[in-house]
């Protein structure tokens, strides 16, 4: 009953994110007949998209529908991809629990099966790119369920996700380094862990999970950044203490100043939620008029307005895909006529601003942000018009 409400509130709030577009109806286009590529002039001369071993990145200017095609969706990792067989894999609960479970991915799909269409970006993602991105259909079941069948303790109160990928790590406590064998984890409270959004996932658009997106289980949590969803999950440990490793305490910190009182206090936040952010993934040009296609990443809060920016004019509403705005933890894809383009250099620029009223900064309103993780800044695009 409680997932069935939570369900309605957000999908209510979804669409009356919608409602504030008063969106016509109208279907993400692919490149239309007659339609062609206006090249961004700010692009690196040389763009290698080549897919590797351990990395992807998506081409967003190649965006021809809501759910990014598996094969394509990005990936990045720490310890390589790990070789896994569906057949014997095993998760384990573990830790501050009432019984310790062990389970197959085949009992974990006798559970009852949910999806979640949502979309979100590595928290290093940049320009001139903006490639670790995407969004995909995930089905899977929700990990309160999976931590409900072990009963958490009282006095349990994080919970820590591990991969079966791991590699050795220098662990250096005052000068003094050791080295140790550790697996790539990230944990959650156990009030975050209890909603019904983590989902331990089998399934992206409704295949089984690539090699490079965690086969054959991964952990999702909707409105968070990438490095939150831990692939080729492992283990499941429930601990009373907060979790200290390496790309939990260490790596993913963002560093920025605020002044209080006249003074700058520089404050450490952990990379949870996404913030607010807009690009423009590509321009069109077609009969009459250029077409501007971009993105908004956002943690699920419903979007009050999309604009775009033509050189030093006025800000202009762009428009919502109504098929993304229906997912509220789905990337959100808007485009934006733009009528009577004159020849020469223009720039081009998108922002979002959200029902909170937390409005995309510039560059310049980050200057305080020391590290180069969470950039959500409006990113300025140039094109050349023939």
């Amino acid at each position: 009953m409680e997932h069935s409400r939570r369900a309605f509130v957000q999908s209510t709030l979804a669409a009356a994110g919608a409602a504030a577009f008063n969106l016509p109806e109208w279907v993400l286009p692919a490149l239309a007949a007659g339609d062609t590529l206006v090249p961004f002039t700010d692009l690196p001369a040389t763009v290698n998209l080549t897919p590797t071993a351990d990395r992807r990145v998506f081409d967003v200017r190649t965006i021809d529908g809501l759910l990014t095609p598996a094969a394509q969706f990005f990936t990045t990792q720490h310890y390589g991809h790990p070789v896994l067989d569906a057949g014997t894999h095993r998760l384990t609960v573990t830790g501050l629990v009432d019984r310790t479970l062990t389970l197959s991915v085949d009992d974990l799909k006798r559970m009852k099966q949910v999806d979640v269409v949502a979309g979100f970006e590595c928290s290093g993602n940049s320009r001139p790119l903006q490639g670790l991105s995407g969004n995909g259909r995930w089905t899977g079941v929700p990990l309160r369920e999976v931590l409900r069948r072990a009963g958490i303790r009282a006095d349990g109160r994080e919970i820590v996700c591990f991969g079966a990928d791991h590699g050795e790590e220098e662990v250096d406590f005052r000068g003094r380094v050791t080295k140790v064998d550790q697996q790539f984890g990230r944990s959650l409270s156990r009030d975050k862990a209890l909603t019904p959004e983590p989902l331990v996932a089998h399934s992206l658009n409704g295949e089984p999970l690539t090699r490079h997106q965690g086969f054959p289980l991964r952990l999702i949590v909707p409105g968070w950044y990438g490095v939150a969803n831990v692939k080729w999950l492992a283990q499941i440990h429930v601990q009373a203490d907060a979790y200290l490793g390496k790309y939990q305490a260490r790596w993913y910190r963002t560093l920025r100043g605020e002044t209080i009182n006249g003074e700058v206090k520089w404050k450490e936040t952990a990379v949870t939620h996404q913030n607010l952010k807009s690009f423009i993934a590509r321009v069109t040009a077609g009969p009459g008029e250029h077409t501007v296609l971009g993105v908004v990443l956002h943690d699920g809060t419903p979007l009050r307005s999309v604009e775009v920016k033509v050189d030093d004019g006025p800000w202009q509403p762009a428009v919502l895909d109504p098929e993304s705005a229906k997912h509220p933890y789905s990337w959100k894809i808007f485009r934006y006529a733009w009528r009577g383009a004159t020849p020469g250099e223009h720039t081009l620029v998108s922002r979002a601003t959200d029902t909170r009223g937390r409005v995309q900064p510039t560059a310049e309103e980050l200057v305080s942000k020391k590290t180069f993780l969470e950039d959500n800044s409006q990113y300025p695009r140039k094109v050349r018009i023939g």
